[in-house]
């Protein structure tokens, strides 16, 4: 058991520092907002995973495969994931002219944690990305586990552990930064963080749009580690 929380760890690590939309979602709203809707946000974010390593744990590889390299879906959710960048951008940019001259009111956003819950669930869930990372998972560790469902749920909870503690680090750090945020630093903040889902968003068009040249780069990635 000790050998598979060790195997683990590293996981939970990389998926925490995985750069994505959620990565500067949660530093944005951990450092507006506080450590509670931090952890809130966080927390949607972490169900959606757990929703995601069933279905990979409970799906045949067949079904997992055809998913994962479904075109139609990386469209979808580049398109929710660019819609929702380009709406954060006009309500932003409409905010802060109705704001004008109290911009003060840009720098304590009110609080939901129940909506922030549902914001980072619906963020990471959107992402198929998200799918492929724990089919990898599943994939490359399942058989060194021997698909015991002990093992399994020892290795993914302790994944899903490592991941909440280095995010709540990563919390504790950005919520320091709020003392430095003046509502015109707040206002291009959000603004970069709407651009970047954009870039995400189009990202995922593009994959959907070209599927076969996403195939060649994965071929040419796999000739030069041979190499």
């Amino acid at each position: 058991m000790m050998q598979d929380i060790l195997a683990a760890i590293p996981w939970g690590i990389l998926l925490a520092f995985t750069i994505g939309p959620v990565f500067f979602v949660l530093l944005e709203t951990s450092a507006l907002k506080g450590f509670r809707a931090g952890i809130s946000f966080d927390l949607g974010v972490v169900t959606s995973d757990i929703l995601f390593i069933l279905i990979a744990y409970f799906s045949t590889n067949q079904i997992l495969e055809k998913l994962k390299d479904d075109p139609a879906l990386f469209i979808f959710g580049g398109v929710l994931l660019l819609c929702y960048g380009v709406i954060s951008y006009v309500k932003i940019k409409r905010d802060f002219r109705r704001n004008d001259d109290n911009l003060e009111d840009l720098v304590i956003p009110k609080k939901n944690y129940m909506a922030l819950y549902i914001k980072g669930f619906l963020l990471n869930f959107i992402n198929i990305g998200v799918l492929g990372f724990w089919l990898g998972i599943i994939i490359v560790f399942g058989p060194k586990l021997d698909m015991e469902p002990d093992r399994i749920t020892t290795f993914f909870g302790t994944i899903i552990i490592t991941y909440l503690v280095v995010d709540g680090i990563k919390i504790i750090l950005a919520k320091q930064l709020k003392g430095k945020l003046t509502p015109w630093r707040i206002y291009k903040v959000k603004r970069v963080i709407s651009i970047v889902l954009m870039v995400f968003g189009i990202a995922l068009i593009i994959q959907g749009l070209f599927p076969e040249e996403k195939a060649k780069i994965k071929e040419a990635i796999e000739d030069i580690r041979k190499k």
